[in-house]
Order: C-alpha cells, then sequence, then structure tokens
C-alpha cells in the first residue's frame, strides 16, 4: 500500500513536471509504433530510452533481491527500499537543479531516471508477492478487481465455479486507492513546493527498510564482510 501511494505521488509529479506517466510501459511502447511510423526520431528515442531505463531498474533491483536471498539477510526487500529512497532523494535533486536549465537535455535525463526509479520500485512488489502485485500502474489490479466483482455477481455454472477472492478485492482496491490518494498528494505537492515533496516520500521508504538492516549489520557476518570492502 505504501509502495503504491509512492507511486502515485511520483506519477503524477511526473506529468507535471514532464507532461508524460514514466510508470506505463505499454505508452511508450506506442510511442515507439508511432515513432517509426511518422519518422519521428525523438519520439522513438524518447520511449526506447524509457523502456530500456524501466528494464534495466527492473533487472538491478531483482540482482540485488538475489544477492540478499542468497547471504540469508533478512533485508532482502529493506535493501532495494533504502536504494529507492536514495534514487528519489537523487532525482528530488536533480529535479531542482534542471528546473533552473534551459537546455534539451534536462528533460530527457529526468525521465530516464524516473523510469528506472518506476522499473525498480515495480520489481520489488513484484518479487515479493511472487508476481501477483504491480504498484507503479493499475491496469493488473483494476482487471483483478473488475474480474472478482463478476465472479460475485453471477457466479460461474455449479461445476466450474469460481467463487469471488474477497481477499484479493480488498487488496487490489486498496493499492487503486492508495494509487490515487498517492496521486492527489503528489499534484498538489508538486505545485506548491516543486521536488521538495519528494522528499517525505524516501524518508517514508527509508523509516520501512531501518529495522530489518539494522538487524542485518548486528547479525549478518556477510553484510559486514560486504560494507567492510
Amino acid at each position: 500500500m505504501v509502495l503504491a501511494f509512492n507511486a502515485g505521488a511520483i506519477n503524477a509529479g511526473g506529468i507535471l513536471a514532464m507532461h508524460m506517466y514514466t510508470s506505463h510501459m505499454t505508452g511508450f511502447a506506442s510511442q515507439i509504433a508511432d515513432g517509426w511510423a511518422f519518422d519521428d526520431a525523438e519520439l522513438l528515442l524518447n520511449a526506447l530510452g524509457a523502456i530500456l531505463a524501466f528494464i534495466s531498474g527492473a533487472a538491478t533491483c531483482i540482482i540485488l533481491v538475489n544477492w540478499a536471498h542468497q547471504h540469508r539477510l533478512q533485508s532482502v526487500y529493506a535493501l532495494p527500499l533504502l536504494q529507492e529512497a536514495l534514487l528519489l532523494l537523487l532525482f528530488a535533486l536533480l529535479g531542482s537543479m534542471t528546473l533552473k536549465w534551459n537546455t534539451h537535455y534536462a528533460l530527457p535525463v529526468m525521465l530516464l531516471m524516473l523510469a528506472f526509479i518506476m522499473g525498480w520500485q515495480n520489481a520489488i512488489s513484484s518479487k515479493s508477492s511472487g508476481g501477483r502485485i504491480r504498484t507503479t500502474h493499475m491496469t493488473g489490479n483494476i482487471t483483478d478487481l473488475g474480474m472478482e466483482l463478476g465472479n460475485a455477481i453471477l457466479p460461474a455454472a455449479p461445476r466450474r465455479q469460481t467463487p469471488p477472492d474477497w481477499q484479493r478485492m480488498r487488496i487490489c482496491g486498496g493499492l487503486f486507492a492508495m494509487f490515487v490518494f498517492g496521486g492527489m498528494v503528489g499534484a498538489v505537492g508538486f505545485e506548491y513546493v516543486s521536488f521538495i515533496y519528494i522528499l517525505p516520500l524516501a524518508v517514508m521508504l527509508l523509516v520501512m527498510a531501518t529495522p530489518p538492516l539494522l538487524r542485518d549489520v548486528l547479525r549478518s557476518k556477510s553484510f559486514r564482510k560486504f560494507f567492510h570492502r
């Protein structure tokens, strides 16, 4: 729920700052086709860059998660949350600086970085839930919510009846509500304090990540060896 809130807030700030939703790879995939069809090299390269950045973020996150699994750390998902918080702080700093830059390269750099962060976060929620939950976009959650509502209204034939999964409905509904609420907070925050609104989001992730990280620092030899290097 916290990650969905964060994604909604960051997404809202992204649309106000860059006029595009950086968590929606479906749109960028369509832009690749549009850029090729209409011979728009800038559109094509922006879309390809965003998709590659998203993939890189997800891949890097899973490498970190797998490393933590191999070393049997308790902070398997706390480490990626910590890294995401640091990335958000860097993005806030970069965003504040680029507002003063009158350069053609400022927007692509911000786009790539935010797409990387969204890929990173989506990998955390997907890996930790066994692939059942995505937090940076709501298409799958809203689809699942609609399917369960359909099962509740009119079940299938008795022999093939699929009872509604009320827990799944609550999860999907909660994720959707938190994403929308985060979007409202992000839009208002960006409007009034610009990129500073990202700081509380990063702090929230840091608070979530700290307890298991501290336990590993105190107990894990592998973790201590890693930092001694």
